[in-house]
């Protein structure tokens, strides 16, 4: 039980207007008229008005207080997560050099109701022609040199058998990293028994760690069987390695096992010519305006000094963003650190709130014996204090959808069209006043470190405002690691959720990892995952009460089966359908039952869905059990109205 939070002064308006008039015949007799129209009495209530006012403002005072002990104990808001992209750039043809799109360039949203969103991008992108110089076939059988046959006019076979695992390897003199590669394919229809628009092929790079899936963003070849061009968008790595004995940048088409149901190749594709071309390129990109070298203020050599950036909220720093200080010994590049808990008197320490934008230098605390412990240095008087750069974060308006940044503002010569391809994820606004009280309390019961289940969920939550759930599952055995099962933030959706939308990307892992690492028991074993989504099929038919338009009827329906499943948004309290929680059929009828405009349910069908190839799978169910680590993920919703 909480402890109740006493009102320090509970009276009203009424009770102020009350208790004037109750003195009025012991203080002034001759005054009889109390009516609403007499002007004693509109001064009285002006006046109660007013009391009421400051009686209000008096009671703020314990909340104001809460704060501020969170404050000390170095509780502050989350500042807005920043939103990211990547922004694909299409060249106006094949060029013979190199087209630089430099760190910094803009791209906008196009025309809309809405405010304009403005992307930068972070990194420099260079786009220079590839150097096509092995191609290897590889598999089980001796590794086959496949270039100097395709040099003159021989054609080839891809795969030696047409087995799964077989590859034909492509090397390159150079990196790829970030370029759309066109491939110009002229090939033979022998690579038979396929489905042309679905064949049974991984386009794979090496990162120089490990072979990675490559996106194929237009294939024209049908599987490597007819002339046309297979364009590919390579990640942002792309490094050497030896195939065969022979070091180069690979990529590869592997033969993978075909989707169930989907043939797979009888007889391996044939190859007469192979010409690589970079048409485009792509980069990550974040919505965050960058700000120049500002200077923030003038030392006055006193400790617990403190600036404030002329913009904020300020995003998480970069390499190169941080705090310099110019004196008469020249310019210093000063620390960024979390605390001054351990710093000596004589470091170059500094924090800096992201929240509000204020840096502050080390404090000095007097000691007990009376000296006076500086807690990191202080610049000299009169130094001046700046900062090399920083970005102004943008909160959750860039979570934009894909090819809605079209509209390039920095000058970019011999590029054409510009667009993300996916959506932009990870933006949030800053955490608010209620949201921190909530979460003050349950950050002191963890003790900044990740012991229990409830800790690890704790810290967590608190490593990245992109985190909308988590839940902790426990190692089944003494050397298991302890599973933290992840379900990102995600602007909300009109239609059904895909599950690749709820994947993990990489910055948020680092993240999380950063942050629970320290906390961790020495032994303790983290594996950060998603929760395992069971995919879910509903089909009802529902009777229309009279006088209402089905069409409406069944637009509501979908939508709350839609938002009551969902792994966000769903179950009762519109926080996410619960983990481990069955769903039936007599659950879901009494839900809809409360629809505006049904008269009854007449039939609730529910099937497990195959999320990936987006089929029903198995006959009808009245229960479906997710598990433990699982969610339900909303497939197919067919409602018939009568």
């Amino acid at each position: 039980m909480s402890l109740p939070v006493p009102s320090l002064d509970n009276r009203h308006f009424q009770d102020f207007v009350d208790e004037a008039k109750r003195a009025i015949p012991r203080h002034c007799p001759e005054w009889t008229n109390h009516n609403l129209n007499d002007p004693g009495v509109a001064l009285i209530e002006l006046f109660a008005w007013m009391s009421e006012q400051v009686v209000y403002r008096l009671n703020q005072v314990p909340d104001r207080l809460y704060l501020q002990f969170l404050e000390l104990l170095g509780i502050k808001p989350f500042a807005p997560g920043v939103a990211s992209a990547e922004l694909t750039f299409w060249l106006s043809d094949v060029l013979d050099h190199a087209v630089h799109v430099p760190a910094g360039s803009q791209v906008a949203t196009g025309s809309g109701s809405g405010e304009t969103v403005v992307f930068s991008t972070v990194d420099d992108l260079v786009m220079s022609p590839p150097r096509l110089t092995q191609v290897m076939g590889t598999g089980r059988e001796t590794p086959r040199d496949l270039l100097p046959l395709l040099r003159s006019g021989v054609a080839v076979d891809c795969f030696a058998e047409a087995v799964e695992g077989d590859a034909v390897n492509l090397g390159f003199g150079d990196s790829l990293a970030g370029s759309a590669l066109r491939l110009l394919v002229v090939a033979d229809a022998e690579g038979r028994g396929i489905h042309p628009d679905r064949p049974p092929l991984l386009w794979q790079a090496w990162t120089g760690e490990r072979w990675t899936t490559v996106t194929v963003h237009r294939d024209t070849t049908g599987g490597l069987n007819r002339a046309g061009e297979i364009v590919l968008l390579m990640p942002s790595s792309h490094g050497a390695r030896a195939v065969a004995g022979r070091t180069a940048y690979w990529i590869r088409a592997v033969l993978r096992e075909p989707d169930p149901g989907e043939p797979t190749y009888t007889r391996a594709p044939r190859l007469s010519r192979v010409d690589a071309s970079v048409v485009g390129g792509s980069v990550a990109a974040e919505h965050a305006e960058h700000m120049d070298t500002e200077v923030i203020g003038r030392s006055d050599g006193r400790p617990g000094q403190t600036f404030r950036t002329r913009r904020w909220p300020v995003a998480p720093r970069r390499a190169g963003e941080r705090v310099t200080v110019t004196g008469a010994e020249g310019t210093d590049v000063w620390t960024e650190v979390t605390n001054f808990t351990r710093s000596g008197p004589f470091d170059r320490h500094y924090t800096w709130d992201s929240s509000d934008g204020v840096i502050t230098f080390g404090p000095a605390v007097r000691q007990p014996d009376g000296q006076v412990r500086r807690y990191g240095a202080v610049p000299l008087e009169g130094s001046l204090v700046s900062v090399t750069g920083y970005r102004v974060s943008g909160g959750a308006a860039g979570n934009v959808g894909a090819r809605t940044l079209i509209v390039p503002r920095t000058p970019l010569p011999y590029v054409t069209t510009v667009a993300n391809l996916q959506p932009a994820t990870g933006g949030s606004d800053p955490e608010t006043v209620e949201e921190l009280k909530v979460r003050g309390p349950l950050s002191l019961r963890t003790g900044r470190r990740a012991v229990t289940a409830a800790d690890f969920e704790q810290l967590t939550m608190e490593s990245s405002p992109r985190i909308a759930r988590v839940r902790c599952v426990a190692p089944r055995d003494d050397g298991g690691p302890v599973r933290l099962l992840i379900v990102p933030r995600l602007p909300a959706e009109s239609g059904l959720r895909e599950i690749d939308d709820l994947a993990l990307e990489e910055p948020l892992i680092s993240q999380v990892t950063a942050a629970l690492e320290p906390r961790r028991l020495v032994g303790t074993r983290i594996e950060l995952t998603t929760p395992y989504y069971v995919g879910l099929s509903v089909g009802t038919v529902i009777r229309v009460a009279a006088g209402k338009h089905a069409a409406t009827v069944r637009h509501e329906v979908e939508a709350l089966l839609r938002t009551w499943l969902d792994p966000l948004t769903g179950g009762d309290g519109g926080a996410g359908w619960a983990f481990d929680r069955d769903l039936t059929s007599a659950a879901v009828r009494h839900r809809l039952e409360a629809v505006d405009g049904v008269d009854r349910i007449e039939e609730v069908h529910l099937y497990e869905y195959d999320l990936r190839r987006g089929v029903r799978v198995g006959t009808v169910r009245d229960v479906v059990h997710p598990g433990e680590d699982s969610l339900f993920l909303p497939g197919e919703l067919i409602v018939t109205t009568r």
